[in-house]
């Protein structure tokens, strides 16, 4: 096995901040023009997705499929506590996983072939095999550029889709969420930075020279919008804008819009529980948003800013020791994850959002060594395809199940062998997507949205 230092999902390029949506630097305006040359808008109906991704990959055997009668070699130190729902059990440093179990499902056999991040990133993220089996840089579209694409008519006083990640890390070749052939128009809107920090800033939209502005702190995002909306008027550039400037400024100073990033509005227990740390504040903010009627919104939990912890989940034992890793991170994503879980139902959002939890792929049941580390040798599981746990909730759904097995060791599907494609199938059921419409390629070839998979008849 290959143990040399593996640098985790990186991209290949460089990204401007909020308010560029991608490649020559469009602004929301821009995108919003080229949308529209398409047709009508209308209004979207009442669904959306709430998609966190793991990037590096999380270790499936050290979360919901733990092998306890496994050699010593596969099973890692931790060990597996009973849930509320009889058989789903979780590792033990997810005890709030435990109470809410009823209100979500872990699948368990999903599986791929791709076994390097970039790979395993764009055959998870566009639901194709890829041309290439590394880089980020998509060959097909991914599932968010092409909800964008078929909810293109919909008016919604919001960016449409969203990827909110750490900053500098919010453009869509991060993590394989470009749109290929569909052109830039379909990248998702990028939220870069961490919503705890007091200076967290939405930075301007790129509309013209005359109203650029940047806000300097949560306060002045408040007061921005309203000062511009005022400088604006009075100055008359609104009316010498095109209309889809003046829509770009209404979305960015629309009390929707304000409402919708503004975690002020949130009770000080609601926050304390999703923790006031930069995962559980960007994962309060995404509820947020696809409560305000986001389509898609991507949350990336990758740096946990953690003592003892790696970037990424890329936990390799030539990168970290992923059990001291774990032991660290899990209690954080645990309470993350389940406010989200809880929060949705308590909303009344558990119909309307579905909630996906992955990364692009599982760790290698068998344990691996590398020299170093405090007593001199590091644990770790590396990159494996072949196995991997997905958490869904929501979305109408039937919860407080198993879908799925591996075999002893945790290596491959033993029972209902499935593929991303089969969850993605399932999202596009839930937002009333048809996966079987097509969209033209580079060539001007019709392609289906998804070329095979079928929603995972345990959910829907």
């Amino acid at each position: 096995m290959n143990m040399n230092l593996c640098n985790g999902p990186v991209s290949r390029r460089s990204f401007l901040q909020f308010g560029t949506l991608g490649v020559g630097g469009l602004s929301l305006a821009d995108v919003m023009r080229l949308r529209a040359e398409a047709g009508q808008v209308t209004t979207p109906p009442d669904t959306s997705v709430l998609f966190v991704w793991l990037a590096g990959g999380p270790p499936h055997m050290d979360m919901y499929d733990m092998k306890p009668e496994a050699p010593e070699e596969y099973r890692g130190p931790f060990q597996p506590i009973e849930t509320n729902v009889a058989g789903l059990n979780v590792c033990e440093l997810m005890p709030l996983h435990a109470k809410c179990a009823d209100k979500y499902t872990v699948i368990r056999s999903i599986a791929h072939t791709f076994n390097d991040h970039g790979g395993g990133s764009k055959r998870f993220m566009t639901g194709r095999i890829p041309a290439t089996p590394t880089e980020f840089v998509n060959d097909a579209p991914s599932v968010i550029s092409i909800v964008g694409r078929m909810r293109e008519h919909f008016e919604l006083g919001l960016p449409n889709c969203v990827i909110a990640a750490e900053g500098g890390r919010e453009g869509v070749d991060i993590y394989a969420q470009g749109p290929a052939y569909l052109g830039p128009k379909y990248n998702a809107f990028g939220v870069g930075g961490d919503p705890n920090q007091p200076n967290f800033e939405m930075k301007n939209v790129t509309l013209h020279k005359n109203v650029e502005g940047r806000l300097d702190d949560r306060m002045a995002l408040l007061q921005g919008f309203d000062r511009l909306r005022r400088q604006v008027d009075a100055s008359g550039t609104m009316a010498a804008m095109d209309t889809f400037h003046q829509k770009a400024i209404s979305i960015m100073t629309s009390p929707r819009t304000r409402e919708a990033f503004d975690l002020s509005r949130e009770p000080d227990a609601l926050r304390e529980r999703y923790g006031r740390n930069s995962w559980g504040q960007r994962a309060l903010l995404s509820r947020r948003l696809v409560e305000a009627g986001c389509s898609f919104v991507s949350c990336a939990l990758e740096n946990p800013n953690l003592p003892n912890t790696f970037y990424n989940w890329d936990t390799h034992a030539a990168n970290h020791d992923n059990f001291i890793d774990m032991r660290q991170r899990l209690p954080m994503y645990d309470q993350v994850v389940t406010a989200l879980v809880e929060d949705l139902y308590a909303r009344g959002l558990d119909k309307k959002v579905l909630l996906v939890v992955t990364g692009e792929f599982g760790r290698s049941p068998k344990i691996s060594q590398a020299s170093g580390g405090a007593k001199g040798q590091r644990y770790g599981r590396e990159h494996w395809p072949h196995a991997m746990s997905v958490l869904v909730s929501g979305g109408g759904m039937r919860h407080g199940r198993v879908i799925g097995s591996t075999d002893k060791l945790g290596a491959f599907p033993n029972s209902r062998a499935l593929t991303p494609n089969d969850l993605w199938a399932t999202v596009y059921k839930h937002l009333g997507i048809d996966q079987n419409a097509t969209i033209l390629d580079y060539t001007g070839r019709p392609q289906n949205i998804l070329p095979f998979g079928e929603p995972i008849r345990e959910l829907v």
